[in-house]
């Protein structure tokens, strides 16, 4: 008689094989390969500057290259002179003064976010995330053992939650509430007061908050990055700032993030980076220091060059009958709703969906975008503007001819 046959081995663990591959990212890397393989394909996928890191940040990299102070360990928490940096730079830009124990040095944002998360959440513990959402604010919220409790505004409301909708979703294991301004993927920018307001009303039921601020230099038309806990300073003890120098010096693969909280939290996320990554690559937490202690001026010749194109690029896409899109206020992407051309005939396909809206325009007009699904709201498209005039004013000139044929 054989012997009873295994059952099946899992061979991923639950916890990871429940993770999505970042959508992003994959869009990304799927334009590059069509490129690669010789198509002319225009990405609208990466939420990158296609500017150069500035040359005297590079040059700042190049020196601690050969300083051999710099080819050993060092804190796990970060350079004593990043932080203090960080420090000043956050008591600039933000008014919001902290000490350098306060400050946590991280591979990049995402480590930032996930390691904060980890540092406070336990088992069951609900997130209030808004939607539309950054795709690796769940995963990390779930990786941390929490539960993500989505909160959606749409095109009407400017992408912007209310406190009533926050309060709505509150419930007794509510612990956290997520608050980006300007947003990734909307481009969304909440006022002092509209802040101050959400603020107020975490306080008032003893929540955390974690705040991204990645994108605090790119602003447009007035509109202005509140710094959450500068406008509310009773939330100090409870909130946690999430930020870095990838969007705002365009240094994305230098892989330099940061986190800002009480010391307690701060001490506990360093000790659990101690075991996962130790420090932070040296010559990059050098060259991040060039750029926070440095002036603001290729940040706002960047912001310049953003602007002209988010004018562009929304102009063009409102002329396409079924698209909707609202003007963003910061960040470099657009959110439009597509909803408009959903089920509709295009090359002898109807869409039902944005993914495959988003699917049918890389196939036929070689353009690559990301479909709101990625974010928690169907029926939208993320576009990001950090790419040259004219591959912008091409892809979406692509994107019109396409849709124009759209029928009934």
């Amino acid at each position: 008689m054989s012997a009873a046959t295994p059952p099946t081995e899992r061979r991923v663990s639950a916890r990871i094989g429940a993770i999505s591959e970042s959508a992003t990212l994959a869009v990304d890397a799927k334009a590059k390969a069509l490129k690669a393989a010789g198509r002319p394909v225009i990405g609208f996928g990466a939420g990158e500057p296609d500017f150069p890191t500035p040359d005297y940040i590079v040059e700042a990299a190049v020196e601690a290259c050969k300083n051999p102070k710099y080819h050993r360990y060092t804190p796990a928490g970060g350079l004593p002179e990043l932080k203090a940096a960080i420090a000043a730079k956050t008591l600039r830009d933000s008014g919001y003064e902290i000490d350098a124990s306060q400050v946590l040095v991280t591979n990049g944002g995402k480590q930032a976010i996930y390691e904060a998360f980890a540092a406070i959440l336990d088992p069951g513990d609900e997130v209030i995330v808004p939607a539309p959402y950054w795709t690796t604010y769940p995963e990390s919220i779930r990786l941390a053992g929490g539960v993500p409790v989505e909160v959606v505004a749409d095109e009407t409301s400017g992408y912007r939650v209310s406190v009533e909708q926050l309060e709505a979703a509150r419930t007794e294991r509510t612990k956290v509430v997520l608050f980006v301004s300007p947003s990734n993927p909307t481009g969304a920018v909440y006022s002092e007061a509209e802040t101050e307001a959400i603020g107020r009303w975490a306080v008032e039921h003893g929540l955390w908050v974690l705040t991204d601020e990645i994108y605090e230099h790119l602003v447009y038309g007035g509109a202005a990055a509140v710094s959450l806990p500068a406008v509310m300073p009773a939330l100090r003890d409870k909130c946690i700032v999430v930020n870095g120098v990838a969007k705002t010096y365009a240094m994305t693969g230098w892989r330099v993030g940061w986190i800002i909280g009480p010391k307690d939290v701060v001490k506990a996320a360093t000790n659990l980076q101690s075991h996962a990554t130790s420090n932070v690559s040296n010559v990059a937490q050098v060259a991040a220091l060039a750029a926070v202690t440095g002036n603001l001026d290729a940040v706002a010749e960047m912001g310049r060059a953003f602007d002209r194109r988010r004018q562009t690029i929304v102009r063009m896409l409102n002329e396409i009958e079924g698209v909707l899109c609202p003007t963003p206020e910061g960040a470099f992407y657009v959110y439009p709703s597509v909803k408009g051309l959903l089920g509709k005939e295009i090359r002898g396909k109807r869409p039902k969906t944005s993914v495959e809206l988003a699917a049918l325009i890389l196939d036929e007009a070689e353009v690559a975008v990301v479909p709101g699904e990625a974010f928690g709201t169907p029926g939208y498209l993320r576009l990001s503007y950090a790419l040259g005039d004219e591959d912008l004013v091409e892809g979406v000139s692509r994107i019109q001819k396409l849709l124009a044929e759209a029928r009934a």
